[in-house]
């Protein structure tokens, strides 16, 4: 089984900061949920690897795959889980999602291709690789031609990120256009959080995206825990539920 999208549109993103804690979050999304536990939190893939067998029997398959705060040194990490777990979501740099994808051999998960803004709207910066993310020339390309460039690599969507909440939000508004257009998943991810969650949403409902999987992390993680509010997230939930 696949993602759970609510009505066929929404499937939010959070971290688990624990294996309760992912049950918690998993039971407050009504299942319409891939719950994230990041690579970067593990010492070795084969302690990734135990831990997220764990983790995808308490979510049914709905776990999350991540990088760790994107960053792109974990690449490789993520494309080496994926010959081990298929779960039902992977997160990756641009540069890796045809490996990752490789890796995976013919199962049907989700594998995002991350991508940043450019400064300019319609143009997104693909070069969000561990050597490519700090070249002095950035690979800006059209965000028509960068969604068939994801296709081609097995890509399931675009992971706009980051985002910093509404700073970009003209970048944004041009982005989900382009997904509208070419039905395409897009996963807006970066600085969202209760307050402007309404707002985000509906610039990328309003531009036609046939599905949304937004990221919501550290605004609702509580910060002596580490774990995720479930009351938060119900709350996002009822949020979801009005927006669709």
């Amino acid at each position: 089984m696949g993602m759970n999208f609510y009505n066929d549109r929404v499937v939010l993103n959070v971290l688990g900061g624990s294996l309760d804690n992912a049950r918690e979050v998993y039971e407050a999304a009504e299942g319409h949920v891939a719950v994230g536990v990041l690579t970067a939190d593990y010492p070795t893939v084969e302690a990734y690897v135990e831990d997220a067998n764990r983790y995808m029997e308490v979510l049914e398959g709905n776990l999350s795959v991540g990088l760790g705060g994107g960053n792109p040194n974990q690449w490789r990490a993520v494309a080496e889980v994926a010959k081990y777990v298929k779960a039902n979501h992977f997160n990756q740099a641009f540069c890796a999602v045809g490996w990752t994808r490789a890796n995976l051999d013919g199962a049907p998960c989700h594998v995002n291709a991350m991508v940043a803004p450019s400064g300019t709207p319609g143009l997104v910066k693909v070069s969000t690789g561990p050597l490519s993310k700090d070249c002095e020339k950035p690979a800006l390309v059209d965000a028509d031609t960068v969604i068939a460039m994801a296709k081609e690599m097995g890509a399931d969507s675009l992971k706009f990120f980051p985002m910093g909440g509404l700073k970009v939000a003209d970048e944004l508004k041009a982005v989900a256009e382009a997904c509208g257009r070419n039905d395409f998943i897009l996963e807006p991810t970066g600085g969202i959080d209760l307050d402007n969650f309404d707002e985000i949403m509906k610039i990328i409902l309003d531009a036609g995206v046939p599905k949304v999987i937004p990221h919501v992390y550290s605004s609702i993680v509580d910060k002596a825990t580490g774990n995720t509010r479930p009351e938060d997230v119900v709350t996002l939930m009822n949020k979801v539920k009005a927006l669709v």
